[in-house]
């Protein structure tokens, strides 16, 4: 895998941090587990994992802003460039011992998200994307599916746990998606269900209610792969509001007219 400097910052960061989380993933039962809230859980494996990227994006960075999960938000002494970070998307997954979770980096410049990497560790797949570059997996480059009917369609969402207020609207979308389409998963990480919709695993994905983190790298590699990707609000903002919905060129119109109603 090749990239720009930062991009290889982002790759060895990834990295390092996944190794880490790895090793815990494997005494997932000896976790000492905090509750942050109703079903949002964070582990000491997190908090360590945010440790390693805050130390080596900002070390090799150190001008660069930071926001992430865990952490308070820093200005950096530069303020036009800002690392956004989830050291662990799909906790909850991981902390059931479910292989399913990733560590996501985006670089953002001047509001625009630059450069982004999703790293599956459990399954060695590095999602990244350099903006005007195209997406790629590992060494392959990668392209949303070219499908154009929903019946053949399978789409990604996220169902709201405990604590949140947005469940009725999400089961009135699956209701009027379900019927019309071969199948809705969810899988428990918005990062990798981005990045899926990006390899043409899923041909589209929507969700409420995520944060900054969840969103940003995942949603230039989606942009690069060729996918269109809006607020599910329009005139809505995808990053501070949280909502997005994304697919192929030749099936968005349909999709989003369905989950908007």
């Amino acid at each position: 895998m090749q990239g720009s400097a930062n991009l290889n910052i982002m790759f060895k960061a990834a990295r390092r941090a996944a190794r880490s989380l790895v090793k815990d993933f494997r005494e997932v039962e000896n976790l000492q587990i905090s509750r942050k809230g109703a079903g949002d859980f964070v582990s000491r494996a997190d908090i360590a994992a945010e440790a390693i990227l805050k130390e080596d994006l900002l070390g090799a960075r150190p001008t660069y802003g930071w926001l992430a999960e865990e952490g308070a938000e820093i200005e950096g002494a530069d303020p036009t460039r800002r690392w956004i970070v989830d050291p662990l998307d799909g906790t909850t997954n991981f902390l059931h011992g479910l292989p399913h979770w990733a560590i996501s980096i985006a670089l953002e410049h001047k509001g625009q998200i630059v450069a982004a990497v999703i790293y599956d560790a459990a399954k060695d797949e590095m999602f990244f994307a350099e903006k005007g570059n195209g997406a790629w997996m590992n060494d392959q480059r990668i392209r949303v599916s070219s499908r154009m009917r929903l019946e053949e369609s399978l789409f990604a969402t996220g169902v709201p746990f405990s604590g949140r207020g947005d469940l009725p609207a999400t089961l009135r979308e699956l209701g009027r998606l379900m019927p019309t389409c071969a199948g809705v998963r969810r899988f428990g990480a918005a990062s990798l269900d981005m990045a899926y919709v990006a390899a043409a695993r899923f041909d589209g994905f929507w969700e409420r209610a995520l944060q900054p983190w969840d969103l940003a790298a995942g949603m230039l590699i989606l942009r690069e792969a060729g996918a269109l990707v809006e607020p599910i609000d329009e005139g809505r903002d995808i990053l501070n509001d949280g909502q997005i919905i994304c697919a192929n060129e030749q099936l968005f119109q349909t999709f989003a007219k369905t989950i908007r109603g």
